[in-house]
């Protein structure tokens, strides 16, 4: 798999999907076994439920062999052709396999509930169609936790080794020398995927020791652990994080941000370099947004008649639901609505702005919405002074107009998508606030639904099944950034 990570440009007719293929059936593999644990963890608890995860894993792991032994030969290298193909392919593929113990087991979910799970599972949204999670057996909370947690750390592997290669949305950028994420710190792919994953693995422990610290059992801090450091939002309980108010919430929120910061910084951080991280513009810029929504949502409430909350278990409650939209998490701790409406607008706004490049964090990303600053801001200059030439640098570094170019195409595309994934869900008979917040949570990959249709544990279970298709396809698009998945539409793609 590690060679497979090494991408290569070749031109060439239609691309051979063998390779493709025997990538996708390894991952299978792994998440067949994967579903051993909750199996473990059914058993453990005395509930027969156990079963179901055993059937799962042996049909997952029997199509993850087969697909592999058939298409075995040695991989050296993938096209670009095929690594728009394994990304697009992978997210499609493994919440099929995925879905699998919701039909089988509880809670017995019809296929587009299943698949719809397991899509919010893997693209780390967080949007759930179950509206009784409190009934649920623990297996089937900790797989949904798995899913989660294994889409977080892929997308992070995706963003920062295959959308840089195919120039996805201006990720090109991010090859560049003066900002290498795969230079001489990481000089294959994967080493980058394993660096990674130990960080991400340390994150996650260190994430659930202290929610154990702070009052969760153990089983509840590892649900809240995995989909935490995913920023995917899963909860084991109707009331998400509602359930634990106070030092858990502070601490979610450290953890939140820590996921939604570059990995790459991290890494150069635990080898004891932490000047980059504090100095990368991106993790400065969304520090910074963070505090400004804040505060300006503080001083909207504290204005408030009435406002008989505490200062501190206010400013807890604030940062905490910032950062958990910001991020894409996706938790839910208060209704948000009641806040008022300069509140709820700066949450969808902040929503579609989301975290850095090179995070589990979802949306549009702080890397873009500083690129679309500076075009814009150069743009200005050169209309007042037409003969000067104004270059484009962030972070210290150049930036080219095929990368500002990328990024103008990705923005357009994005809102283009929003738009018609608004009208899209309201021609489905959504009323028009739940048709506006589920296609925001579902591009964006945040989670959260608000609407008359919406059950009053956030569960979108009422909604018809053409709506939860197109929030399948909008969930889909916006964690694979759009435009990969999109280029394989192009006649010419598969031309070569």
């Amino acid at each position: 798999m590690t060679a497979a990570l090494n991408v290569r440009r070749r031109g060439g007719s239609l691309p051979e999907i063998g390779p493709v293929a025997h990538a996708i059936g390894k991952i299978v593999t792994v998440i067949g076994v994967a579903m051993l644990f909750p199996m473990l963890v059914d058993w453990w608890h005395g509930d027969p439920h156990w079963q179901v995860f055993l059937e799962s894993a042996a049909i997952a792991i029997l199509l993850g062999v087969l697909t592999t032994v058939a298409t075995h030969r040695p991989i050296h290298s993938l096209t670009i052709q095929q690594a728009f193909i394994l990304t697009s392919g992978l997210w499609a593929i493994l919440p099929v396999v995925s879905a699998i113990p919701f039909v089988l087991g509880q809670p017995g979910a019809s296929l587009t509930d299943a698949y719809f799970e397991a899509m919010s599972g893997f693209t780390t949204t967080g949007t759930t169609v179950f509206p009784h999670l409190d009934e649920l057996p623990h297996g089937t909370h900790l797989w949904r936790a798995i899913t989660q947690w294994a889409g977080g750390l892929g997308i992070v592997v995706v963003a920062m080794v295959f959308l840089p290669v195919m120039k996805v949305g201006g990720m090109q950028f991010f090859r560049s020398e003066g900002f290498d994420t795969m230079g001489k710190i990481l000089p294959r792919a994967g080493e980058i995927a394993a660096e990674m994953t130990m960080v991400y693995i340390f994150i996650t422990l260190a994430c659930m020791v202290a929610y154990i610290m702070l009052g969760m059992n153990g089983f509840d801090a590892l649900v809240h652990a995995l989909t935490t450091c995913s920023t995917g939002g899963f909860s084991n309980f109707d009331a998400s994080f509602g359930v634990y108010l106070g030092a858990p919430q502070w601490a979610a929120s450290v953890f939140m941000v820590l996921a939604s910061v570059p990995f790459i910084r991290m890494i150069q951080a635990t080898r004891g370099n932490v000047q980059p991280l504090w100095q990368d513009v991106q993790v400065r810029a969304y520090l910074r947004w963070i505090g400004y929504t804040c505060a300006i949502i503080m001083a909207w409430r504290l204005l408030q008649p009435g406002q008989e909350a505490h200062p501190l278990d206010m400013l807890r409650e604030t940062l905490f639901n910032v950062t958990t939209i910001s991020s894409g998490t996706g938790f839910a701790s208060t209704d948000v609505t009641a806040w008022g409406h300069l509140p709820f607008t700066m949450l969808i706004v902040i929503g579609l702005i989301g975290g850095c490049t090179g995070s589990t964090a979802c949306s549009v990303k702080v890397f873009r919405y500083l690129v679309l600053i500076r075009a814009v801001k150069a743009q200005i200059r050169r209309m007042h002074s037409p003969h000067r030439v104004y270059p484009l640098r962030l972070g210290g570094q150049p930036l080219s107009q095929e990368v500002v170019d990328s990024v103008m195409a990705f923005f357009t595309l994005f809102m283009l998508t929003f738009g018609l994934l608004i009208v899209g869900l309201a021609l489905t008979g959504l009323h028009p606030k739940t048709a506006l917040t589920a296609a925001w949570s579902s591009i964006a990959n945040i989670g959260p639904v608000w609407g008359p249709e919406v059950s009053r544990t956030g569960a979108v279970s009422d909604f018809p099944d053409s709506a939860k298709w197109l929030m399948i396809l909008g969930m889909y698009l916006g964690r694979l950034e759009l435009i990969s998945v999109l280029v394989l539409l192009l006649p010419r793609f598969w031309r070569g």
